[in-house]
């Protein structure tokens, strides 16, 4: 539903079916953004959060982290945080503002 919705609001979407997937993704190619799921197989999102922030070369990339946790984000430092449930609408609107606003996924 997430692909679908960002990808009619204008985003090429790349998606990775799991959190090895995703950071072997990024690995070899930038994407202007990421939408980061925390409850990921294999590894958790908040730890591909982690390697994201932990490298030159991807730090900057903003990250808009979707969950359906209720557990405290305070510690982690992405502006970009959608509780679900998420319309399609609202994550679109999201990544356009996290995107505008310049987030990048370890600064503020």
């Amino acid at each position: 539903m997430y692909r679908a919705a960002l990808g009619f609001g204008g985003f090429k979407v790349v998606e990775a079916s799991d959190s090895l997937t995703a950071l072997h993704f990024l690995d070899q190619s930038l994407p202007d953004v990421v939408v980061l799921d925390l409850m990921l197989p294999t590894v958790s999102g908040l730890i591909v959060q982690q390697e994201i922030a932990a490298h030159a070369h991807t730090r900057d990339i903003p990250i808009v982290i979707v969950t359906g946790s209720d557990m405290s984000l305070d510690h982690v430092d992405v502006p970009c945080v959608l509780r679900k449930p998420v319309s399609p609408d609202r994550l679109v609107t999201a990544v356009r503002s996290c995107l505008a606003s310049g987030a990048a996924g370890a600064h503020s």
